[in-house]
Parts: C-alpha cells; sequence; structure tokens
C-alpha cells in the first residue's frame, strides 16, 4: 500500500495539516491537534512557521480516491 501525506480538507479546523497528519499515521485527529497546541505554546513563533510551512508544502487531498 502507498501512503501519501495529505492536508485534509474535509475534516479540518484551520487549514488541515493536523488531520492530514493524523489520517497518516492512522491516530485520531485530536491527539495530533492536542499535541500540536501543546508545543506551540512552548514554543510559539517556531511552530506556527512550522505550521505555515506544511500548509503550504503538504498538498490538499481534493478527495483524491485511492484504488
Amino acid at each position: 500500500m502507498n501512503k501519501k501525506l495529505y492536508r485534509n480538507t474535509d475534516d479540518k479546523m484551520i487549514a488541515g495539516v493536523c488531520a492530514g497528519i493524523a489520517d497518516y499515521f492512522g491516530i485520531d485527529k485530536t491527539i495530533i491537534r492536542l499535541i500540536w497546541a501543546i508545543l506551540a505554546v512552548c514554543s510559539i513563533s517556531a511552530l506556527f512557521w512550522v505550521y505555515i510551512i506544511c500548509w503550504i508544502v503538504i498538498p490538499a487531498d481534493d478527495n483524491i480516491i485511492d484504488n
């Protein structure tokens, strides 16, 4: 099986980055969002830029269906 990392635009809160990462690793989206939020409190500026870069680099899923 060929897994690809996409931003999940169907289950997004901001850009779908956390939802896409959770889908890729097969874990709950809430866990990734909580981890991201906790880390953001610890390093505000660095994680903000990482999220923006992920938003730009990770392609949106655009409802792609894998065969």
